[in-house]
């Protein structure tokens, strides 16, 4: 790749499972492949220097600065989707790809949306209360917070969020905007948890679930992570690889039951199959590898203890119609 890491920004990103994530999905250094999260480049530009002049990158991202980042690749086997990586089917159709050898997602933010308390993804910086991944498309975090009902608010940071006090704190968000004060900055979401969250966990933050919640919830992260997966799926050759890269338990949950579900014989009750009377049909997909961050590479970047890099390889069966 002939453009350096992004220049243009104070905030640094230190990729997570570089090196595996890379080695997992490269098969055929002359084929096709997505990385449908580019963030600020780090899986993109090492899949691309290990690319012979035959090979095809296609990258996804939703973010506008990322998408500026991308943009100052020069190399005629590197496009650009701005575009989350539900879409990959209808881009690769559009782009006349049929099919590719490997699919890379690396779910989560990246730490320069993290850093820049403008973006409104942290508590640990005061800033307006964000949180989408385009800032040009969709409703913000305060937006939600200032037109949904207890009841949804209380469901979103349950759900999305895995936050026992949700009721709690949907309680105290919803009565301080009653009071003519909604919730517009960072900071007074951190205010109203802490105050709302009675039990406090060792080493978290109170308000770390439910700024994921809404993170997650206003994104629509966990609907794109089963469209991409789908996506995915019909777009990879046999043998292709799908690399994906979780960073709490609601991703990876989805992602290992994605795999489980098309790496087993779909069999119908009463089929010849079901009874022991023919062979059964061979899946869709081999689970390959789990594999986690070593802890040299959590010490030198702590954001990278959650990562789960889950990989899986295309089978020969013929693609059935997914449901």
């Amino acid at each position: 790749m002939s453009a350096p890491a992004a220049q243009s920004s104070p905030y640094t990103h230190r990729t997570v499972l570089l090196d595996e994530a890379v080695e997992a999905v490269l098969t055929s250094p002359d084929g096709t492949y997505i990385d449908g999260t580019y963030g600020r480049g780090g899986h993109s530009r090492l899949l691309l220097s290990r690319l012979t002049p035959g090979g095809r990158l296609l990258v996804f991202d939703k973010d506008p600065e990322a998408i500026a980042d991308a943009a100052r690749v020069q190399d005629p086997r590197f496009a650009i989707e701005h575009a989350g990586f539900a879409t990959m089917a209808e881009a690769c159709a559009r782009r006349g790809i049929a099919q590719v050898q490997g699919v890379l997602l690396d779910l989560g933010i990246s730490s320069p949306q993290i850093d820049n308390p403008e973006r409104g993804f942290s508590f640990r910086h005061d800033g307006p209360l964000d949180m989408r991944m385009d800032p040009s498309r969709g409703e913000s975090a305060a937006d939600f917070l200032a037109r949904a009902d207890e009841k949804l608010i209380a469901e979103v940071i349950r759900d999305h969020g895995e936050e026992r006090f949700a009721l709690q704190i949907a309680k105290a968000l919803v009565a301080r905007r009653a009071s003519g004060r909604p919730v517009r900055t960072t900071a007074e979401l951190s205010e109203v948890v802490a105050g709302a969250v009675k039990t406090r966990e060792p080493g978290q933050d109170p308000a770390t679930r439910t700024f994921q919640a809404l993170r997650i919830f206003v994104n629509a992260e966990l609907e794109e992570l089963e469209q991409g997966l789908n996506a995915a799926l019909s777009l990879l050759a046999p043998g292709g690889r799908l690399a994906v890269i979780s960073f709490h338990s609601l991703e990876d949950r989805r992602v290992k039951q994605f795999i489980a579900a098309h790496s087993r014989a779909e069999v119908k009750r009463g089929s010849p199959q079901a009874l022991g009377l023919a062979p059964l049909p061979e899946p869709l997909l081999k689970a390959l590898a789990r594999i986690r961050p070593s802890q040299a590479e959590v010490s030198a970047n702590p954001r990278a203890r959650s990562a789960i890099l889950r990989v899986a390889e295309r089978t020969a069966v013929p693609l059935r119609e997914l449901a």
